[in-house]
């Protein structure tokens, strides 16, 4: 295939697969002006798809800058209540919702994490009905990347300049399945192969995992009611979208006090604009009471700190060490992808589809089946291939699940 051709397939894919757009759909797309082109794109082949209508929001990483250092402090406790009402509108509608980020993992380096922790928060209360609508599928969703200058250049820093873009481009191509025959087909065959892990997972119904690597010691309790899903979610129509392009992962959520132990990062976070890297967390009845980061610390200190959920996790994904995104030792800077190739956990808020009903339950009702509530829901990568996890039964049976960071079944 030529670069357009894979080109024209990535946006193909992204219509038809990640938001799976049906017949007179609103579509609603965020991205940056370093996506512009591949916007267009999508724009086409979404109205192609049958859309009714797609607006396109698109911002800049500079602009974003400029925001978080010369805004006023009164305007960081407000939010623009049109962009309430734009995202609930699309909600209303059942319309579609798909992110192409294209973002520096810099680019907010040396913000004050006050300034970072504050527009988390007032985002986080204004956009709760979006939110709500995210976490529960209630409309399809996808979020999905495309290069820019400076996100090439931090993943491949040794090579040229006028060459970093394109082994980037390459390099996603290659983990969403372009060029490897009809990806839409390719992208079918992968989903129903993780929905096999997810259908073994939830026979086994396992009360605990244990975990254990070098710098890990971590025991995680599951809910009793808790389901194994995949990137291959459902709207409550039946549309099958994929949230995440690439995906490699089968998760599902914690006990929200059921966390004892420790956990080390094998992978850095990139959190508003920024990276947190080298990081140990310690967990007692599930919140986290001890937080230590090489790079990052204060912002680390803050993301925990933004709600009363955001020092609990809200997410346990399972990922072999050797899926694709592992296999090329990429690392990429982006948790979309770097979530990908390895096990990871989230701090903050729980799918409530992860729960059987969940979907129907509101906050309170999901708290009291050990689901966290939060503003917050960030992934952090603990794989390596030297992580072993073995699943706990009701009888206190132990079997292994991974072993030296692949499958043991």
């Amino acid at each position: 295939m030529t670069f357009e051709e894979k080109l024209r397939a990535y946006a193909e894919l992204a219509v038809k697969v990640g938001v799976n757009i049906q017949p007179g759909q609103y579509l609603l797309v965020n991205t940056s002006i370093d996506a512009l082109d591949f916007a267009r794109l999508v724009v086409k082949e979404a109205y192609k798809a049958g859309a009714g209508r797609v607006h396109v929001n698109f911002s800049d990483d500079e602009m974003d800058r400029a925001f978080f250092e010369h805004a006023s402090e009164e305007e960081f406790n407000r939010y623009p209540q049109w962009i309430v009402k734009m995202r609930d509108e699309l909600i209303e509608r059942k319309g579609a919702l798909l992110w192409i980020d294209a973002a520096d993992p810099d680019k907010l380096s040396g913000i004050p994490t006050e300034r970072l922790a504050t527009f988390q928060k007032v985002s986080g209360a204004a956009l709760k009905n979006y939110r709500n609508a995210v976490m529960k599928d209630l409309i399809a969703w996808s979020i999905i990347a495309v290069p820019s200058a400076k996100w090439a250049g931090k993943v491949f820093p040794d090579l040229a300049v006028e060459k970093q873009v394109p082994a980037l481009w390459e390099a996603i191509f290659k983990t969403v399945r372009i060029g490897e025959g009809n990806a839409v087909e390719n992208w079918r065959t992968h989903v129903a192969n993780l929905e096999s892990r997810a259908a073994l997972l939830n026979d086994k119904k396992y009360t605990k995992l244990h975990y254990t690597a070098p710098g890990t010691d971590l025991t995680i309790a599951l809910a009793p009611q808790h389901k194994w899903l995949t990137g291959g979610s459902k709207t409550p129509d039946g549309t099958i979208f994929i949230a995440n392009m690439p995906t490699e992962e089968v998760y599902t959520l914690p006990m929200k006090q059921g966390i004892n132990g420790y956990v080390s990062n094998t992978k850095p976070l990139v959190y508003q604009g920024n990276i947190i890297d080298g990081f140990k967390l310690t967990f007692e009845e599930g919140k986290i009471i001890d937080a230590k980061a090489e790079v990052g610390h204060d912002l680390l200190q803050e993301l925990i700190t933004v709600d009363e959920g955001s020092s609990y996790l809200g997410e346990v994904a399972l990922v072999p060490h050797e899926s694709p995104i592992s296999a090329s030792e990429i690392l990429y800077f982006n948790t979309l992808f770097d979530e990908n190739a390895s096990n990871h956990l989230a701090i903050g808020e729980a799918y409530p589809t992860c729960l059987e009903g969940g979907r129907d339950l509101e906050a309170g009702q999901l708290e009291a089946l050990g689901a966290n509530i939060s503003v917050t829901h960030e992934d952090f990568m603990i794989g390596s291939g030297d992580m072993d996890i073995d699943g706990i039964l009701a009888d206190g049976t132990v079997e292994p699940i991974f072993r030296k960071g692949s499958w043991a079944f």
